[in-house]
């Protein structure tokens, strides 16, 4: 690789307990984002991996944190482990503004595709994490939501969470047929695979099961976007 390429490190959470998979789909993640971004470097870690962040990034590199919140992990666990090596670290990928606009595309999108009547009220039911460690990840879910819903007019949205309340069971339930749910996740790891259908299944949900927020169309430049725009932030730095 040239040494003349600037150098941005895409970092996501992972999954402890088989922290290959994850590894791959950040990888694939960051092969999409350099598409848009010729003339840089763009690698991946996940934080699960031992070792593996540190080993990636070099120094001056723009770390790009796909997490949805400015919580535990970007706030605490990601300076710690890059305490060390001078960096410039970017907005959390859930905070976005862009974020909103992009994701009310692929719901009306899919409501288009399954030729919905214009005339009948749909609900987008945001299918987020929650924390019972602070305030940050519902605070991240309640501002996505806030600023979606300009994007979805005649749209109801709500949210129900993984980890508090108000449970996903407990919102999902009694929803209209014509309702989409969108995991507000960065990857599709346990939460996504295993707890969010399993509360959907529970609450009768007859709706459709968008991909996670971190799979939709149009991430993989939004994310070149934001580090080009973090670079330009921190030029002489």
């Amino acid at each position: 690789m040239s040494q003349s390429l600037r150098t941005a490190v895409i970092t996501a959470h992972g999954q402890p307990s088989a922290p290959a998979p994850a590894e791959a789909d950040l990888a694939d993640l960051a092969r999409a984002v350099s598409a848009f971004l010729p003339d840089w470097d763009v690698r991946s870690a996940t934080l699960a991996s031992p070792g593996q962040l540190e080993a990636t990034v070099t120094p001056g590199a723009i770390i790009y944190p796909f997490f949805m919140s400015r919580g535990w992990f970007t706030s605490k666990v990601l300076p710690e482990r890059l305490a060390d090596i001078p960096c410039h670290v970017a907005s959390p990928f859930g905070l976005d503004p862009a974020l909103p606009q992009l994701a009310a595309q692929a719901v009306l999108q899919s409501a288009k595709e399954l030729a919905w009547p214009a005339t009948e009220d749909p609900h987008l039911l945001l299918a987020a994490h929650g924390s019972a460690r602070g305030p940050k990840a519902a605070e991240a879910a309640e501002a996505f939501a806030a600023q979606l819903r300009p994007h979805l007019p005649g749209w109801t949205v709500s949210i129900g969470y993984v980890e508090q309340a108000p449970r996903l069971a407990e919102a999902a339930r009694q929803l209209p047929p014509r309702s989409l749910c969108l995991p507000f996740f960065a990857q599709a790891g346990d939460h996504v695979r295993q707890d969010i259908p399993e509360a959907l299944e529970d609450a009768g949900f007859s709706g459709q099961v968008l991909p996670v927020t971190g799979a939709l169309t149009g991430v993989p430049q939004l994310i070149a976007k934001a580090i080009e725009r973090t670079a330009l932030e921190n030029q002489g730095a």
